[in-house]
């Protein structure tokens, strides 16, 4: 499971995940994504699932529904509260 943010310095989300995607499944190519955001706009969603990202969550995130997202990803029932 990936979590990253778009934003970040140095090297942003977009080329983070398109390094992920282009390695061998065996070597992580093919693992759940996600990319935790600021940018909420249907167009920034367009951009992070066309880059690789399996999902896009705009930030601010509740923590519970995050926790889902990522069980859901994983293969694995959310935990109940």
């Amino acid at each position: 499971m990936l979590l990253s943010d778009i934003e970040m310095p140095g090297e942003d989300g977009y080329s983070l995940i398109r390094k992920v995607r282009a390695l061998d499944s065996s070597e992580g190519g093919k693992i759940p994504a996600v990319a935790l955001t600021a940018y909420g706009r249907p167009e920034d969603r367009v951009s992070s699932l066309s880059a690789g990202y399996s999902m896009h969550v705009p930030k601010p995130v509740d923590p519970v529904e995050l926790g889902v997202i990522v069980a859901n990803l994983v293969g694995r029932p959310a935990e109940p509260r």
